[in-house]
């Protein structure tokens, strides 16, 4: 069972048995007691006959039970399909559709929408009641390249694609990091504020489990209490997108913190203001850029804490075991200051897109992932993003596929036509704004209900624009989003905030 997620558990199990794995609500459990946990979880799906590579779909918010239900699904060989609890009935329908779960289970305030899911759902109090019992003793071996989770993640497609991770892929990924100048080692302090159905908060769980760290879930973040929590348990890495940074900075009490705990402060998903990084700088903490995709682990690269402050838009030259190239159209390398689109390479990468061998042969090309987005390296091979060539839209930092929306937008009678852009917002940074094309205006009111019943809630629109006349195209035929963002750049200062 080498290099593998719950053999990693186990050996930290043994050497710091009594340190806390994950801390949730005032709860710790330590890394004993998880994997005592894990392992009378991975029994039971084994008794009542989960396979090696069997799904178990999760629709839960973040919870120790939940933490305990991904790892037994691993122990016993299983593959872990965390469904997002914001997702309507539709949109569950369509994510189990496609993986075909053999179990599911749900907390009660998200069981009705599992119905979906196709088999029968189990109560997260089953798992619960499996937190304190005798130890339990797994004979199934697993396979360090068997496929432990199908996370779902927004992009270009209309529909999510699951991205698939194994032991090993998961393990190097957590391999990679464990020598950011020690600021992840053994014993570190996280904050964790993603939920575990996103590729944020699994990938940090079986990161800093495999490290040996102590995980620290916030359930919702709020600034004043994010900020007592670093002081108070003296975090030492905290990652988040620069509007919740901007939010700690802006606490009255944030000038008489003490922040020196931190050795880690990454930031990703927006660019940071000269004023936000010599804010934290003040207090001792160096921000520090990334960038990276769900498809190849979680981040890429972070830019290095002495070159942070000189060059605070750059995000590094990749990592110990992840190498990164920027390419022109015809696949030869970009010279340096030149831009092209992003490919990088690593053993912690993804395997596959799950049930999808085509995009999975679109990604993944001689050995590198093709990120879709454009950069460009300078003379020392330091990576600056430029942009996204994915059709993504980042709101508080959850990805929403622009794609996804416009599905369901014109699904909707009276609209011809629709693209969704990204409108600035204070509180998220960005959120989703529909320019749509119909022969009168519709009412927006019900466009609105229309989403909210088969979108989550963080994907439905928050400013609607009419075009009377035909959206831009472009030279293909293809409806022109560049036009259109350029068109409505200023819209959002104008539009009603229809919620």
């Amino acid at each position: 069972m080498a290099q593998t997620l719950s053999g990693a558990l186990a050996w930290w199990a043994r050497m710091r048995p009594d340190q806390p794995a994950v801390v949730l609500g005032g709860e710790t459990l330590t890394y004993a007691a998880y994997k005592a946990w894990s392992d009378r979880v991975a029994a039971l799906l084994i008794a009542d006959g989960l396979e090696p590579g069997d799904r178990v779909a999760i629709c839960s918010l973040n919870s120790l039970a939940y933490c305990a239900l991904i790892m037994g699904i691993i122990r016993a060989g299983g593959i872990v399909s965390p469904v997002n609890f914001r997702y309507t009935v539709r949109e569950i329908g369509e994510l189990c559709e496609d993986t075909e779960p053999r179990f599911a289970f749900a907390a009660p305030e998200f069981a009705d929408r599992m119905q979906v899911a196709g088999p029968p759902v189990r109560a997260m109090a089953e798992i619960e009641a499996l937190r304190e019992g005798e130890l339990a003793r797994i004979d199934r071996d697993v396979d360090p390249d068997a496929r432990v989770v199908i996370i779902a993640t927004s992009g270009s497609t209309a529909k999510p694609k699951g991205v698939v991770f194994t032991n090993r892929s998961m393990t190097a990924y957590a391999a990679n990091w464990a020598t950011e100048e020690t600021s992840t080692a053994p014993g570190s302090r996280i904050i964790s504020l993603a939920p575990l159905n996103t590729s944020a908060g699994f990938v940090q769980l079986m990161h800093y489990i495999t490290q040996g760290c102590s995980i620290f879930m916030v359930p919702q973040f709020v600034a004043a209490d994010t900020l007592k929590l670093i002081e108070e348990q003296k975090i030492t890495c905290f990652a988040a997108v620069p509007v919740f940074f901007e939010a700690i900075a802006a606490l009255p009490e944030f000038d008489a913190a003490d922040l020196s705990s931190i050795r880690l402060a990454t930031v990703g998903g927006a660019r940071v203001s000269r004023a936000l990084l010599e804010r934290y700088k003040a207090k001792g903490v160096i921000l520090r850029q990334i960038y990276g995709q769900t498809e190849v682990g979680g981040n890429a690269t972070i830019m290095p804490a002495q070159l942070a402050l000189e060059e605070p838009d750059k995000c590094g030259w990749g990592g110990l075991f992840i190498d990164l190239r920027v390419v022109r159209s015809d696949g030869s390398d970009c010279a340096p200051g030149e831009t092209g689109e992003i490919l990088m390479r690593s053993p912690g990468m993804m395997k596959e897109y799950w049930r999808n061998p085509e995009a999975t042969a679109q990604a993944i090309r001689d050995g590198w992932l093709h990120s879709g987005d454009i950069g460009m390296l300078d003379e020392r091979g330091l990576l600056t993003f430029v942009d996204r060539l994915k059709d993504l839209i980042i709101s508080g930092g959850l990805n929403i596929s622009a794609a996804e929306v416009e599905r369901v937008v014109c699904e909707f009678h009276g609209v011809v036509e629709a693209l969704v852009i990204a409108a600035p917002d204070a509180k998220f940074g960005e959120t989703p704004m529909v320019v749509y094309h119909g022969p009168v205006e519709i009412d927006v009111e019900a466009l609105i209900a229309h989403c909210n019943e088969n979108l989550s809630n963080y994907k439905v629109p928050r400013y609607v624009a009419y075009s009377a006349e035909p959206l831009p195209r472009l030279a293909t035929g293809k409806l022109s989003k560049p036009a259109v963002r350029e068109a409505y750049a200023g819209a959002h200062q104008t539009l009603a905030r229809v919620r």
